[in-house]
């Protein structure tokens, strides 16, 4: 960011001023319903209302106090789910729904109605389960599976809906204001609750609607570990929240934000998840207005309020959970797991799994704000090559524009861009530039002077183009909720529209929360007005996920369909993994962020985004020559792997820093090569199964409690076990190996350990610790090239290593790395490895795909051997068995298989005697 266009946001290496920001006493909504919990206003559902519907349950809810009429609908999904809406019965206008975030309708399956007790209705899955529990005075929900209650919604008594009115006829003054048009806190004075205006700064909000903030309260039966709700720059584990200290829900602009904060900042997942020894639940709060969860782990003694059922059993512990929205209706997804990867499944089922993403993308990526002209590109690249660093991809921000005209190149400094694209093509590498949504005003402009013809930027309330400050100065926003600026935004990827565009380029989107520099907490005001005469209000925290579609969808149509995408964004919301990947924003060159990265990481990939990284080395600052290091070495063992840094920061390409710490540099990234062939593995599954890629402890070891609050340390797919180093001048660590049947290999000395037990790993700066777990295959490439484009046919390795019991089990999966022609033509191979009684087999493990791969398995590794074997023979598909020349090592207890050319798309198998 520059520090002219910021000096109110931040100054470098200065702390956030938080004054910029909202804390939650200074939301109005948020403290209207405060304010009515201590009234406690009770709701009754009216049973006798109750229509059964093709898909969905109906009654009515009324409010005791205003008598006013809410409707209740609810869903039985497949997989599991149970939705709920709650929405006016008669609103005086529509309220705004979420669109576009399910990927379709979900599929409803018939609720049977159940007897229940006098003032009450059961509604029970098909296969009975599963029973709705809805009691009707005071009205509450329990969720309940055999014959356990999981999740009750309301039984506090925290149900909060604020109706739609017409506008007062005067505001001149607060006492001549009609309080009859005000349904909440009469008593309370306009400029203390914001109802139809809020002030905020020098900033004025009104509000066309009045108040119209929802909220809801669920409580989580036997639960204290709570995860997700990203994204904040907290820990893992969801912590309790004082009065005025709620998550915020709002993407902002936050230029090195705080940690251990619980302040909005670039996107928003309102989706939480519950675990404990036995089950795993979520939910899932389908609202883009600004919102706040309250979390109490510790709730004083059990609800007054529990029905019948809920008092045929004590509850031992139980976390309470307060959604409240600004605005929209209440409509929130309930998942019954009760696994973690059921409850993985069944958010994707309604959301999306992450995308499939082109190769290139799972390499190392070099970028700076900004690289400073075409030879600045190509010393930099060539410095890789000097220095023998593989890495895929050479980013460009803002400043390869002309004046930062977006579509555009400065002739200065990027006079030739397609000639800049070809070098990179020579070496298999790529380019992604930037595009954010503001567009500069000015006329002649051919992008903003159609988009302003066309009418398709977000209004002000006063009925002309939204203008605001951002990079380019005075700049309008891309409306893009509206399909048809979507459409034709994706329409400016063309290569005959992107001029100097070629099929190397992909895209960034930045800045989409979008960032305003003089706006409200910088971001656009919430009377501004989007497609559909909808309120910013409403729909603030998926604007960028909608440019983030536009933009991928873009990328597909240039190349006909054929080709994936790859598009990075700041901004996002639920669903937002269909689209591509995601990043923690403006992080800082300090060791505490660099240890912030895990968790937070850890929080989106649970909440669907897998494709997540944080900026190696910080993006503000300067790294010292360790922190860079451990920071490389981390960022190998997370998904997206990009190191970024702003304008005014040192230069540190990895051969700045001395030729140790090049050496240990190169070692980092080449690692992360070696292991593409499982990381392209573990985002198919990701994609076909909603498996996140990192994966908290708790994930894989669900019945392990020392693992539940766990966010140093975890798992790549099930078989990796990562704890990297985030404490300077580090000279050993504990590291916690989960798993009392489990055992351990040190994936780089080999040595083997029992799981169960916490060790001290001496760390030197060439360490960092990965274990592999007993019972895994994990295959490798046997040789780094330039790119992941030089390794297509380069040799795999399979690393074994037994389980207690012996066995191992792994896969691989391959493609062409960049088309769809693993989805529409099953050009794909997926193949199963198993090690058992001593024999290591190869075999077709989805006989759907056919792929031609001339790849060979030259080097086979198996750990953990207590004796030197007499022979090993391969046996092939075609009967012939042959002597195999190997090397055992009884120090590290390894055998090894060198110079082998087993073909990786044939059935072989491979005997230990």
């Amino acid at each position: 960011m520059d520090t002219e266009e910021k000096k109110e946001i931040s100054v470098e290496d200065e702390a956030v001023d938080k004054n910029i920001f909202k804390d939650c006493n200074k939301i109005a909504f948020y403290r209207r319903q405060k304010q009515q919990l201590s009234k406690r206003s009770t709701y009754r559902a009216l049973l006798d209302s109750v229509t059964t519907g093709e898909d969905s349950t109906n009654f009515q809810i009324i409010n005791e106090a205003t008598k006013i009429p809410l409707r209740a609908e609810v869903y039985g999904l497949e997989g599991d789910i149970f939705r709920l809406k709650i929405n006016e019965e008669v609103p005086l206008k529509p309220r705004y729904e979420v669109p576009d975030v399910l990927t379709s309708k979900p599929s409803s399956l018939r609720l049977i109605s159940c007897s229940g007790v006098t003032g009450s209705l059961v509604l029970a899955n098909e296969k009975g389960n599963l029973k709705f529990h809805i009691t009707a005075d005071p009205f509450k929900i329990d969720l309940i599976s055999e014959d356990d209650i999981v999740i009750s919604v309301n039984s506090l008594g925290q149900l909060y809906f604020e109706q739609i009115q017409a506008s007062p006829k005067k505001r001149a003054t607060k006492e001549n204001e009609d309080s009859s048009s005000i349904s909440a806190s009469k008593q309370e004075n306009q400029d203390d609750m914001g109802l139809w205006e809020e002030k905020f700064r020098k900033f004025e909000d009104i509000k066309a609607n009045g108040p119209t903030s929802i909220g809801l309260d669920f409580s989580l039966h036997g639960f204290r570990h709570l995860y997700g709700i990203p994204q904040h720059a907290d820990s893992h584990q969801l912590k309790n929240t004082s009065d005025g200290d709620a998550y915020r829900l709002y993407n902002l602009d936050v230029y090195g934000y705080k940690l251990h904060d619980k302040m909005g900042i670039y996107g928003s997942v309102p989706y939480l998840l519950a675990h404990k020894v036995g089950r795993t639940v979520g939910i899932f709060w389908l609202n883009a207005s600004e919102t706040l969860v309250e979390i109490s782990t510790e709730p004083p003694g059990e609800s007054t309020q529990m029905g019948s059922v809920a008092s045929k059993q004590k509850v031992k512990s139980r976390a309470d959970v307060r959604w409240m929205s600004e605005s929209g209706i209440i409509d929130v997804f309930l998942l019954t797991g009760p696994t973690p990867s059921d409850v993985f499944k069944q958010y994707s089922l309604l959301t999306g799994t992450q995308a499939m993403p082109p190769l290139f993308s799972l390499g190392y990526h070099q970028s700076r704000w900004n690289y400073e002209d075409e030879q600045d590109v190509k010393a930099v690249d060539a410095g890789f090559d000097e220095h023998d660093i593989p890495y895929d991809v050479m980013w460009l921000d803002i400043e390869h524009t002309r004046g930062k005209r977006y579509f555009t190149w400065d002739k200065k400094r990027f006079p030739t861009p397609k000639r800049m694209q070809a070098l990179l093509r020579s070496k298999h590498r790529k380019l992604v530039v930037i595009s954010d949504p503001h567009i500069k005003v000015d006329p002649n402009y051919s992008l903003y002077a159609e988009a302003k013809k066309r009418g398709f930027f977000v209004r002000s309330h006063e009925g002309g183009d939204f203008e605001g400050v951002c990079w380019p100065g005075l700049s309008s926003y891309l409306d893009f909720t509206n399909p048809k600026v979507r459409e034709w935004y994706s329409s400016l990827f063309a290569f005959p529209a992107y001029k100097g565009s070629t099929d190397i380029l992909f895209i960034w989107n930045d800045m989409n929360e979008p960032s305003v520099f003089r706006g409200p907490e910088l971001t656009m005001q919430k009377n501004a007005v989007h497609h559909g005469n909808w309120e910013h209000r409403e729909l603030h925290n998926i604007y960028g996920f909608y440019q983030q579609m536009a933009t991928a969808e873009g990328l597909i149509k240039r190349s006909e369909g054929k080709e994936r995408p790859f598009v990075l964004t700041r901004s996002f919301f639920a669903g937002s993994q269909k689209y591509g990947a995601v990043w923690t924003g403006d992080n800082r060159s300090d060791w505490s962020y660099l240890k912030i990265s895990i968790p937070m990481l850890l929080t989106l990939s649970i909440t669907g985004i897998s494709f997540c990284g944080a900026d190696v080395g910080g993006f503000i600052g300067n790294p010292e020559a360790e922190l860079l290091v451990r920071w490389y070495q981390a960022g190998a063992y997370q998904p997206f792997f990009r190191g970024h840094a702003t304008m005014k920061t040192k230069r540190r390409e990895p051969w700045l820093f001395g030729e140790k710490h090049t050496r240990l540099i190169r070692e980092a990234i080449r690692a992360r090569y070696a292991l593409l062939p499982y990381w392209y593995s573990l985002f198919y599954h990701a994609h076909v199964t909603a498996e996140p890629i990192m994966r908290p402890l708790w994930v894989e070891f669900p019945y392990e409690l020392e693992a539940f609050s766990m966010e140093d340390e975890y798992m790549l797919g099930s078989a990796l076990l990562v704890h990297p180093v985030t404490e300077a001048k580090a000279t050993e660590i504990d590291v916690f190996l989960p798993g009392s049947e489990e055992v351990w290999y040190d994936f780089k000395t080999f040595a083997r350990w029992e799981g169960a037990r916490t060790v001290k790993i001496p760390v030197a700066l060439d360490t960092i610790p990965v274990f592999q777990r007993g019972g895994s295959v994990v295959p490798v490439k046997t040789a780094i090239g330039k790119s992941t484009g030089w390794m297509t046919e380069y040799p795999y390795g399979l690393r074994v290593a037994p389980s207690a019991k012996g066995s191992a089990a792994g896969g691989l999966y391959l493609d062409d790395g960049h088309s769809f022609r693993h989805r529409h033509q099953q050009e794909f191979l997926h193949r199963s490895f198993s090690f058992c009684s001593g024999v290591l087999s190869n075999s077709c493990a989805d006989a759907r795909g056919h792929y031609r791969s001339k790849c060979v398995v030259e080097q086979i590794v198996v750990l953990g051997l207590s004796k030197q074997p007499s022979s090993v023979t391969t046996h092939s598909s075609d009967g012939e068995d042959q002597p195999v020349a190997f090397t055992y090592s009884a120090r590290t207890s390894t055998l090894s298989l060198e110079r082998l050319s087993l073909n990786i798309a044939a059935n072989w198998e491979v005997h230990v005697r």
